[in-house]
């Protein structure tokens, strides 16, 4: 584990800021926040968090092999190099951003981040399991050149984290003197809208000017939407975190010509082997006429998921902290119990059958798994009863508040009524993937 994790230091103050931005929009009833895009946004951001943890030590570890063997030089950390050190990360970023959205299998690891329909604090934190990993080789030129890896690791956190600020609708066009080199909230919402004028544009991560220098920045021209065009029609996070892989992977076995079953890896998103049609086009969209995806939640269910989300979000700190009493061992197991929580959220939001079943399951096994791990640590008093007194909470809670949907039918005529054309193309079922226009290799 990383001797700083950016993440734990700086978690409370993320999730202040989430809330700050989801009251004033409540206030000002704007219609920026959506329950259940900014649950799963959340959802996604813990299960990645759990991930990354394990990932920052392998990194740690091929950084040290490469800064111990085969770096030019060895720099010291100071005030100054830290600082060329942060721009040099935010340099890579902006070639690693890039790559993300130009070859398939790194979009691939990016797709999920950018499949929020909202653009706000809370989608912002939606992030793939697999994007840390994806990124390994785009720093590694810092530990060739001399930085430690015990540096690169924490800035490189610390840079992803400032990027959360550009996520936000509330702040206007900032004066020229700022608008100029820096990300701002202007540029980066141009960066994520779903409209084709802006598809592959203001990949920067601190500072716009490497858009600027490298011919990939864009002014905002018409109004924006948000969202990708092959939606994964889904709360579900494992299938949020595969889905573009899925696809490339059915292309891959479709094709019948061999070099076409690895090119579709390096090809940019939408480009298909030569024996398979043109990606269908969309419907049309627009800011105006835009449909989010949406689903039919189990009954009195928000209330319950709101408090599960802040049971959820203590129990990331025993995983990520680095004064967490858990032995690895136990994290990875509070990691899969979390993994578990956020798929039952996903189950819940779209009332699946075996939703309250699974979810009384889950509240079983996993305050009693946390209580005895704390216990095993010789944590004792409030803190290794609160598991405990939480699960039996939200047993009574999932048994006699929380109810199914009226009818069965009911998420189906919910579809049927915001995407009566995703229906009359896919049919009732849940796509397995999307497209967009032919011929046109932007990101989808």
């Amino acid at each position: 584990m990383s001797p700083m994790n950016p993440y734990a230091l700086l978690g409370p103050a993320i999730l202040a800021l989430v809330l700050i931005e989801f009251l004033y929009c409540v206030i000002r009833k704007n219609g920026y926040y959506s329950f259940q895009d900014s649950l799963i946004g959340l959802g996604t951001m813990i299960l990645a968090q759990c991930v990354n943890v394990g990932i920052a030590a392998a990194v740690i570890a091929g950084y040290g092999f490469v800064y111990d063997h085969f770096a030019i030089t060895h720099i010291s950390a100071t005030p100054v190099t830290i600082v060329a050190c942060y721009v040099g990360v935010d340099f890579l970023f902006y070639w690693f951003h890039r790559a993300g959205h130009r070859i398939n299998i790194l979009w691939a690891a990016h797709a999920t981040h950018h499949s929020a329909e909202e653009l706000n604090y809370a989608v912002a934190l939606r992030t793939s399991v697999l994007q840390r990993a994806a990124s390994f080789l785009f720093y590694a030129p810092l530990a060739l050149i001399g930085f430690e890896p015990s540096v690169i690791v924490p800035i490189v956190a610390f840079n992803l984290i400032l990027q959360l600020i550009p996520h936000t609708r509330l702040v206007p066009r900032l004066p020229v003197f700022i608008d100029a080199w820096l990300n701002t909230p202007y540029h980066h919402r141009i960066h994520h809208a779903a409209n084709p004028v802006y598809w592959d544009k203001n990949y920067g991560g601190t500072f716009i000017f490497w858009d600027k220098l490298f011919g990939t920045y864009q002014d905002e021209v018409e109004p924006i939407y948000y969202g990708i065009t092959m939606h994964p029609r889904s709360w579900d996070p494992t299938w949020l975190n595969v889905h573009w892989l899925s696809v490339l992977w059915s292309d891959a076995r479709a094709a019948t010509h061999g070099i076409d079953k690895i090119k579709i890896w390096f090809k940019p998103p939408g480009w298909r082997p030569r024996n398979l049609p043109a990606y269908t086009k969309l419907p049309a969209k627009s800011a105006e006429n835009q449909i989010k995806y949406q689903t039919v939640e189990l009954q009195n269910s928000r209330p319950y998921l709101i408090f599960q989300l802040v049971i959820m979000m203590s129990s990331l700190f025993l995983v990520i902290s680095p004064k967490s009493p858990l032995t690895n061992l136990e994290r990875i197991v509070v990691s899969g119990l979390l993994w578990w929580g956020v798929t039952q959220w996903a189950a819940i939001l779209e009332s699946k059958s075996w939703a309250r079943y699974g979810e009384l399951a889950r509240l079983v096994l996993s305050s009693s798994f946390i209580a005895f791990f704390l216990n095993q640590h010789g944590v004792s008093g409030a803190l290794s009863s609160a598991p405990l007194a939480a699960g039996v909470i939200s047993l009574i809670w999932m048994m006699f508040v929380v109810g199914p949907v009226k009818r069965p039918n009911q998420v189906t005529n919910l579809a049927r009524k915001v995407a009566p054309d995703y229906l009359s193309e896919w049919g009732p079922e849940r796509p397995r993937h999307r497209s967009y226009e032919p011929g046109n290799e932007a990101s989808p």
